[in-house]
């Protein structure tokens, strides 16, 4: 039995600090820790440090993900920069580096790169000796997520595991488990018992729009293409948290025509899991734990408006593995999902695809292979 299980992730973008709540449900449930605290590295650090990492990034993907892409792709150099790197974090980590010498932790796992590289550091002064396993969040590994002292990569494809090696990382310390989502994730639902709950037309193909990362892009565009589908659908538009969004698509969908496709406008909701569970189509971005929860369910994506940079290399993955297709012109939008509904051995065939990428018991592998790092 484990005594302290640190997890660790930055609220940097909602996948990392989700996949570390994936793996906390996950120890609770498999029972092998007695204590184990999930903590946001950005809490610990500095106000400007914590704006610049957060808000930057969310402020970039809304106006200008085009700056973002290059970024992306100008720092992945592997092992360049991070002395550099090392040193800015460093002066905007102390109360975070206090925290974790004072809990103390058996074992620490971290959904993101900028702890990964703290404790690291930390382990190399000597500072820190229990074991640490890297979490990568999406299908692709950034050069940022490099570190040089750790115990195990837990990576979602054979190819990052394979990419890991290239860059030097012994095969031994990387496990491909998937990334870690929510444990609801993995049970069977009845679809007809949850479309009555829901209010939801079981004879209709329901299509699921994961509205709330769009931010400020084209989502009435979006739900205006959906609704001229001209099979008979179900669209379920998911807002999450942002309240003006919902406001927004329920007065577009309160406009409609009569005839047209239904539409259910759902704000923040604990039970994603479940429209899910009702769904075959999910329109939306390819961030890395929205598509680990969508294959696990058996959704085929259609990907719209990708972020430039990991979110483009999501879709390749994708795409390449015939699990998803792109929409790169919204008036085309109907027409591509009439075309894949229209042709069932196709549509089949794509969700035999996404069947063989699931990893819905990811963070039960995870932490079943993380706790065999801590000597008994």
């Amino acid at each position: 039995m484990i005594n302290r299980v640190l997890l660790l992730s930055a609220s940097a973008g909602a996948g990392h600090v989700r996949a570390a709540q994936a793996l906390e449900r996950a120890f609770a449930t498999v029972g092998v820790a007695r204590e184990v605290r999930h903590v946001d590295t950005l809490e610990y650090t500095n106000k400007v440090f914590r704006k610049l990492y957060a808000q930057a990034y969310i402020e970039m993907v809304n106006s200008a993900p085009e700056v973002l892409g290059w970024l992306y792709d100008t720092l992945d150099t592997p092992w360049r920069r991070e002395r550099r790197r090392l040193v800015v974090d460093r002066l905007n980590t102390g109360p975070f580096r206090k925290l974790v010498r004072e809990y103390n932790p058996d074992l620490i796992v971290c959904t993101h790169f900028l702890p990964a590289e703290i404790v690291s550091w930390l382990k190399a002064k000597g500072k820190l000796s229990c074991p640490q396993a890297i979490v990568v969040t999406d299908f692709d590994v950034h050069a940022m997520w490099l570190c040089h002292n750790y115990e195990k990569y837990f990576v979602a494809l054979d190819e990052t595991k394979f990419h890991l090696e290239k860059l030097g990382i012994p095969a031994g310390k990387v496990e491909v488990t998937g990334i870690p989502i929510d444990p609801l994730f993995a049970e069977k639902k009845d679809r007809a018992a949850l479309c009555a709950k829901h209010g939801l037309d079981p004879s209709r193909t329901t299509i699921l729009m994961s509205a709330g990362g769009f931010g400020v892009g084209p989502v009435e565009h979006i739900l205006q293409s959906l609704v001229e589908v001209q099979h008979p659908v179900e669209i379920v538009a998911i807002c999450g948290k942002n309240e003006e969004l919902r406001k927004r698509l329920s007065k577009v969908a309160s406009k409609l025509p009569a005839g047209s496709n239904p539409v259910k406008v759902v704000g923040f909701t604990t039970e994603m899991d479940e429209y899910m569970a009702v769904a075959e189509l999910i329109v939306g971005k390819p961030g890395g734990l929205t598509t680990s929860e969508s294959l696990a369910r058996g959704l085929v994506m259609v990907i719209v408006n990708p972020i430039p940079g990991q979110e483009e290399r999501n879709s390749d993955h994708l795409l390449e593995e015939g699990a998803a297709i792109r929409c790169n012109n919204l008036p085309v939008l109907a027409h591509k999902i009439d075309g894949l509904l229209a042709d069932r051995k196709r549509f089949a065939a794509m969700k035999a695809a996404v069947a063989r990428l699931a990893h819905p018991r990811a963070a039960f592998d995870i932490v079943e292979h993380a706790a065999r790092l801590v000597r008994p």
